[in-house]
């Protein structure tokens, strides 16, 4: 679905924080990028929704290069929501989401699209209270029912559980996960919380200094030892018998 080849960037000249990175994610699924602060998360995940440029290299679509589409056009095939996001002062809910359908103009679509993201979210209960009055958890879920109602292939989410308490973080991490069985959306995300990635992702990406350490399938990635050159962390790794998979560090190393 999504395609990197020999894509580096820097954030000034010289130097290159990424370099000649070429990277897969599956269509279809969800995946999580994990690493330490300033490993090159979040600039991977902005370089797809095309926030950042690269310096060198391509990024696929299926088999459109994102460069020679213009930003409306992208909107149409990929939307993302950010860490950080403001709203208008005094704005409802539904006018909020109602902003994912800025690039269209049939007005019956955007009507039943908004309803759509609205449910797909579980906020249709809450569509004419204000955004300001909202819970962490509320406002996280409109902002990602406005990348919704977009209709897009693709999803992008950098740390959406940032800031939340642990009920709203899985509140919103059940959220992506029906998003992804229901409707078949690829969900790519950045995520700190390793026990929260391997749960709820099929793959994961792991990064560290702006290089891929490993990737795969998310049960297979996860290991003590990667964990320990990654994080510089230690432990041991846990697997239930529904093979839910949980690392309980010990130190730091």
């Amino acid at each position: 679905m999504i395609k990197l080849e020999n894509v580096s960037f820097s954030y000034q000249k010289g130097k290159n924080f990424i370099e000649d990175l070429s990277l897969e994610f599956e269509g279809g699924k969800i995946t999580t990028i994990l690493g330490p602060n300033g490993s090159g998360k979040s600039t991977l995940l902005h370089m797809i929704s095309t926030y950042l440029k690269p310096k060198s290299g391509k990024i696929y679509l299926n088999d459109i290069d994102l460069r020679k589409l213009k930003q409306k056009e992208i909107a149409k095939y990929i939307s993302c929501v950010y860490q950080e996001h403001e709203s208008p002062d005094d704005i409802t809910v539904r006018d909020l989401v109602s902003f994912g359908r800025n690039i269209y103009t049939d007005k019956d679509q955007n009507e039943k699209m908004i309803d759509f993201a609205l449910e797909a979210t579980g906020i249709s209960d809450i569509q004419h209270k204000k955004v300001n009055n909202l819970s962490g958890g509320q406002r996280q879920r409109a902002f990602i029912a406005m990348s919704l109602a977009q209709n897009t292939d693709v999803l992008l989410l950098d740390e959406p559980t940032t800031y939340l308490d642990i009920y709203h973080q899985i509140e919103i991490l059940e959220v992506v996960k029906s998003l992804n069985q229901k409707y078949g959306i690829t969900i790519i995300m950045v995520l700190h919380d390793l026990n929260q990635a391997v749960n709820y992702s099929h793959n994961l990406v792991i990064m560290k200094d702006g290089e891929i350490v490993k990737t795969g399938r998310a049960s297979k990635v996860i290991d003590e030892k990667t964990i320990n050159d990654v994080y510089r962390v230690s432990g041991y790794i846990h697997r239930e018998e529904n093979d839910q998979i949980y690392f309980i560090p010990k130190k730091i190393c």
